[in-house]
C-alpha cells in the first residue's frame, strides 16, 4: 500500500503554487539613522503641530540628493517605553502615508513625538497635522 501523494510545500509549510499573502501599503521612505542627520535636522525649519513637531531642512549640494528621508524621536517625556514606542508607530504609519504625495525630494523630516498627544490623538488628525505641517514648511518663502 502506497501512502497518499503529498503536496509540495515550500518555504514556511506553504504550497508552492501560491507566493505567501502580504500586506503592504504604500511605500517605505529612507530612514535617518545616524546622529548628525537628525541634529541638522534640529537646526533647520520646525513646525508645531498638536500631535507633533516636524523639524524639515534641505539637504545641500555637497549631500546626496534622492528622495526625502524620514526620521523618528520621542522622548521620556513622552512616557514608558510602551507609549513611545506606540507613538513611533503612529509616527511612522502617518509618514508612510502622507509624505509620498506632500513630502519633497532632497528635503530631511524629523517627526518627534509630543507627550500625551502623539499616543492618543486621533490618528486622522494626526495625518491632517502632517498635511498642514508641510505645507507650512514648503509654502513658506525661506
Amino acid at each position: 500500500m502506497t501512502p497518499p501523494e503529498a503536496p509540495v510545500q515550500g518555504p514556511l509549510g506553504r504550497g508552492t503554487e501560491t507566493p505567501p499573502a502580504v500586506s503592504f501599503c504604500g511605500t517605505l521612505p529612507v530612514i535617518l539613522t545616524k546622529r548628525a542627520d537628525f541634529l541638522r535636522a534640529a537646526q533647520a525649519r520646525r513646525q508645531g503641530t498638536p500631535g507633533f513637531l516636524l523639524q524639515a531642512r534641505k539637504r545641500g549640494d555637497d549631500e546626496v540628493g534622492g528622495p526625502h528621508r524620514v526620521g523618528f524621536t520621542c522622548s521620556k517625556k513622552v512616557g514608558n517605553a510602551v507609549t513611545r514606542n506606540r507613538a513611533k508607530r503612529r509616527l511612522r504609519e502617518i509618514a508612510r502615508a502622507v509624505l509620498p504625495a506632500h513630502g519633497r525630494a532632497g528635503w530631511d523630516y524629523v517627526l518627534v513625538g509630543r507627550p500625551g498627544a502623539t499616543a492618543t490623538r486621533d490618528f486622522a488628525a494626526l495625518m491632517e497635522d502632517l498635511r498642514r505641517a508641510l505645507g507650512q514648511i514648503h509654502g513658506s518663502g525661506r
